[in-house]
């Protein structure tokens, strides 16, 4: 057992209330992807008051942040999101019903991510100071992961680089080591232009874009049948024109092309592009794309895993009470049955069918499980050892990106979570700074894995 055990539980008691006020608030400020401004504010503010050092702007993005404190190694990294999501605005409750209707909600739990995180962050940064340790922590304000951005654009500013280290959590229904490898991405847009015409009086002079678009989807879901299984091909329709007596001279769709591993990406992507090219030659308009972001396959890490695994064994996972089972009960009901087993097969946690709130740990998977999201966090994984956890804050089963998170994420079933969050994350790297073996152990595997790839 970390010697730092039952400090790490003290300090993060001390900061429960504190954390949860702000998790709050940023669970109502539920502000979309580079549009932050609150939510980032409120954490620097935070991070500022317990003297850390901030650096705001990176990257180009006004809602990206460092706060540091410490100096000399190792340098530990500790990734937070912020980030809502379109149209999941939600009361805490059992029923659908959203706060205003079309707003954003934090159907990720993200309030809880960047809140878990900061509070981490300050509790290492105590036990530092209070053992005059030497080393620096680092919490890195990572905006708009829901569209694959911050993280990646950080990325190529170099800004993980010197880090020894990178960890993070993300909420979910289950608690365990995150043993799973989510999907490389490449997020890109084609813009289709043409000639307008009043489609009436003289539709024959006309080139629609639109049609271009329409005929760009068709092609792509004939691809459908062509690529691997594991791939996934979904796409917008972001501008339709304007009116429809008159031929759309512009129109834009945008894709998000996933699979297993980015070179598999590449090679669907470039069929995808021909399919455009194919598009805008039958209906004699012009096209050309732009990539929005992308994101590589996630690079795992066995010895930070196990580092983390050690950690959420030895720190209890929550006590639910009545209410809260209650509640979550109510919640779970509202959500179809089959989506709850799909979920759970999803990560490969079948045995938990039937269970409300989740107060184990499950093991350590020995094999990596497949996921068919991505996250930006996987770029980082591909410049510095990098291991996160997921802990019980919703339902057991409960489907992500959904209003029953938003829910969730709001009570205090969310809360406990987060805080069992931040003391497993404190903990493993009280760990890692004590024993820079680990650290060397986690660098080694690091160093194998890239060479192999």
């Amino acid at each position: 057992m970390n010697k730092f055990n039952k400090e790490v539980k003290k300090y993060i008691e001390k900061e429960s209330d504190n954390l949860q006020e702000l998790s709050d608030k940023i669970w109502n400020y539920a502000e979309l992807p580079l549009e932050e401004k609150k939510s980032s504010d409120i954490l620097k503010k935070y991070l500022s008051s317990k003297g850390f050092m901030i650096s705001s702007g990176l990257a180009g993005m006004q809602t990206a942040f460092l706060a540091s404190w410490g100096k000399g190694k190792p340098i530990i990294g500790l990734l937070g999101e912020y980030d809502a999501l379109p149209e999941m605005s939600q009361r805490v409750t059992i029923q659908k019903k959203p706060i205003k209707e079309g707003l954003p909600g934090h159907g990720c739990g993200h309030n809880l991510l960047g809140t878990g995180m900061a509070g981490a962050a300050v509790t290492i940064k105590n036990l530092l100071k209070d053992y005059n340790l030497p080393g620096t922590i680092r919490f890195y304000g990572c905006p708009a992961e829901e569209i694959m951005y911050g993280k990646i654009k950080m990325d190529e500013e170099h800004l993980f680089d010197d880090n020894d280290i990178c960890l993070s959590w993300h909420p979910m229904s289950i608690n365990t080591v995150s043993n799973y490898q989510y999907s490389a991405m490449t997020s890109v847009k084609f813009n289709f232009s043409g000639k307008s015409a009043h489609a009436a009086e003289s539709p024959e002079h006309g080139r629609s874009a639109l049609d271009a678009v329409e005929l760009m989807n068709v092609g792509a879901n004939y691809l459908r049948e062509h690529v691997i299984s594991q791939a996934r091909i979904h796409y917008v329709i972001t501008n339709g024109g304007g009116k429809p007596n008159v031929v759309p001279s512009s129109a834009q769709s945008w894709y998000f092309v996933r699979a297993p591993f980015k070179k598999q990406v590449d090679l669907i992507l470039n069929r995808i592009i021909k399919i455009s090219q194919g598009a805008a030659l039958m209906t004699e308009t012009e096209v050309y794309h732009e990539i929005v972001s992308g994101c590589y396959e996630t690079v795992l890490n066995d010895s930070l895993n196990n580092v983390l695994n050690n950690s959420m064994i030895n720190i209890s996972p929550p006590e639910w009470t009545e209410d809260e089972k209650k509640f979550a009960k109510q919640l779970q009901r509202t959500i179809d049955s089959d989506a709850i087993k799909n979920t759970l097969k999803y990560f490969d946690a079948n045995n938990l069918q039937g269970k409300i709130l989740h107060n184990e740990v499950i093991p350590l998977k020995k094999d990596a499980v497949l996921l068919a999201p991505s996250t930006d966090i996987s770029n980082v994984s591909k410049t510095v050892p990098t291991a996160q956890v997921f802990t019980c804050c919703m339902p057991i089963g409960t489907p992500g990106h959904t209003w029953q998170v938003t829910a969730s994420v709001g009570s205090s079933i969310g809360h406990k979570g987060m805080l069992y969050a931040a003391q497993v994350i404190a903990d493993a790297t009280m760990n890692l700074i004590t024993n820079p073996q680990l650290i060397m152990d986690a660098q080694k595997e690091f160093e194998h894995r890239k060479f192999k790839n």
